[in-house]
């Protein structure tokens, strides 16, 4: 049985229900009930309908309780309780707190953010980021932007200005802006002294070769120089071995079962031209080795990282031992990305280098300059991103969950307005023109606009073949029509209707219209998913064509708007917009 909105609504406010009066976790027996009940229709479908309820209850229950009452609360103000017996309205709290900290003294917490500018920052970024300027607001301490900077293939200018600019607008200020880069000669000093303490060594063995060994746990004879033969580390640091002919490797267990403490690497040769230093440097410290000596000088109290990095913890520490510097607390978070939206580098970088997609703010994407442009604003982000928690569950919440929060604080500024898409023709009889006042919100004084309806008016398509000689519809806002008569020649329709009255009807469905000469041509561009599964999906932008009302062409690029029947937008040009949610 193909869903339809209604019964998606109904099954997704039956798991919620359920969901928060079982602490968040949503029984799926009661919710097949609960659906069953509900209706005729869904009982003699249900077999077909139960593998669709077996998924939102596992959506649902992956998901904060927090989140799961926004949710409720948005299908309850959709008119979803129509379907579900659903009165109760929830309400979440603009201000969702983090757990504190241990080992935490106010006035002394210090956090960083160390972004690799090697790209656009997206929304995983954002979440690292919110996380670590909370926190240092939270016991009115200093929040570090550091950028890690380390490897000149990968980086641009382009990519530090993108980071700056996203922090500034998701409203996160640092305290301190830095480049790891800047201290290059302080670690090279500080790697010089772990070789002569006989806790690093020169290695120059092939890479397949270093592979091979490690894989086994066997020491290479690079290991066993002694430490009083300084010739090795002179020719490193000097410049004096090309690249991939020598590295730096850190004296661990080759034994041990945490395969990152295999003597992993901390400097390495790459020749290449960096964004900020141009070709001074070619001796490069690994971030492994970077992030703990810059962590421990610029003071940080608290070092937050992506539970990814958790076998790379015993290496963060042992540095610092070895060389006897302060060690941070180390407190770890799960990543955050969406089902067929990655946030993955190798799967969006490719992408843009093969000008598949053509700019970084292409609307599909999870960057944040791409979600700035499809119409998502930084307080919906920073409430989602605290909703989370801290918790370390590598689950990944439906994107639904992200609309919630931006719906609820784009609702009120967002201007009503009719859009239909691929438009069909109504030629109404026994009506008169007349002069249509409509509000452009519902609830809040936005204003209201006047549209001159003579005769003519145009629908959507997908509206137009549902309806059949004798049916009637609403056309909202205005009056109902009956339709006489329906011809169809090839690929057009041509509708003749006639008035039938202006009194509201709830037996009879309701459609969006805009009406002849007050028109302009529209296009919205809609993303779709991604990614498929591991799979690039080549239908992941659709572009949706009609006409809108001509008050449109009054709204300035990044309003708001919400075209009734189809969604959230934000307005990109004079004819225009990108799908934001429904």
């Amino acid at each position: 049985m193909l869903l339809n909105q209604r019964l998606r609504d109904s099954i997704k406010a039956a798991t919620l229900q359920n969901a928060l009066e079982h602490d968040g976790k949503a029984k799926e027996d009661a919710v097949i009930g609960k659906i069953a009940a509900s209706s005729t229709e869904f009982r003699s479908n249900l077999k077909s309908i139960v593998p669709a309820i077996k998924e939102v209850v596992l959506e649902i229950n992956a998901l904060p309780q927090d989140v799961q009452k926004l949710l409720l609360e948005q299908l309850g103000s959709a008119g979803s309780s129509q379907h579900t017996g659903l009165t109760e309205k929830s309400h979440v709290a603009s201000s969702i707190p983090l757990p504190k900290l241990e080992n935490a003294t106010r006035g002394k917490v210090i956090t960083r953010f160390p972004p690799e500018p090697s790209g656009y920052p997206h929304i995983g970024h954002a979440k690292a980021a919110i996380i670590d300027e909370y926190y240092a607001r939270m016991y009115d301490g200093r929040f570090i932007l550091r950028f890690d900077d380390t490897n000149p293939l990968n980086e641009k200018l382009e990519y530090y200005e993108a980071f700056t600019l996203a922090l500034e607008w998701l409203n996160i200020r640092p305290d301190i802006i830095k480049n790891t880069s800047d201290d290059i000669e302080l670690l090279y000093d500080y790697g010089r002294k772990l070789v002569l303490n006989g806790d690093a060594y020169v290695c120059t063995c092939n890479q397949q070769k270093i592979h091979d060994l490690r894989s086994k746990g066997i020491e290479c004879d690079c290991r066993k120089r002694p430490t009083s033969d300084t010739r090795n580390i002179d020719n490193f640091f000097d410049g004096r071995f090309n690249q991939n002919e020598a590295i730096i490797r850190f004296k661990g267990s080759m034994a041990d079962q945490n395969t990152a403490m295999r003597d992993p690497t901390l400097f390495r040769i790459i020749n290449g031209h960096h964004p900020k230093l141009g070709d001074k440097y070619r001796i490069w410290p690994t971030y492994d080795f970077a992030a703990p000596i810059e962590d421990s000088l610029d003071g940080v109290s608290h070092a937050f990282r992506t539970k990814e990095y958790e076998l790379r913890n015993a290496l963060y520490f042992a540095i610092l031992e070895r060389l006897g510097l302060r060690k941070p607390n180390m407190i770890e978070f799960s990543r955050l990305e969406f089902n067929g939206l990655p946030v993955s580098k190798r799967k969006i970088k490719p992408l843009i280098e093969n000008d598949i997609i053509k700019s970084w703010d292409d609307p599909r994407l999870p960057t944040l300059a791409a979600m700035k442009r499809r119409g998502f604003i930084p307080g919906a982000i920073r409430r989602f991103v605290l909703s989370l928690g801290m918790t370390l569950a590598e689950t990944k919440p439906p994107f639904e969950s992200l609309e919630a929060f931006n719906r609820k604080l784009i609702e009120p500024e967002s201007i009503r307005l009719f859009f239909v898409k691929d438009p069909v023709e109504i030629m109404i009889q026994n009506s008169s023109a007349r002069e249509i006042r409509l509000k452009n919100h519902p609830n809040i004084d936005l204003g209201t606009r006047r549209i001159k309806v003579s005769d003519s008016i145009y629908i959507s398509k997908e509206d137009a073949i549902r309806l059949r000689a004798g049916n009637e519809v609403r056309l909202i806002e205005m009056y109902n029509i009956r339709i006489v008569e329906i011809k169809t020649e090839g690929t057009k329709l041509t509708i003749l209707a006639s008035w039938s009255g202006d009194n509201i009807r709830p037996d009879i469905p309701k459609i969006q219209w805009v009406a002849k000469n007050d028109d302009r041509q529209f296009e919205i561009l809609v993303p779709k998913e991604l990614y498929l599964g591991d799979i690039y999906n080549v239908n992941s932008l659709e572009v949706w064509k009609g006409l809108a009302e001509s008050y449109v062409t009054h709204l300035k690029p990044d309003s708001k708007v919400q075209f009734v029947r189809m969604g959230f937008c934000r307005i990109e040009g004079a004819n225009s917009a990108i799908f934001t949610h429904k």
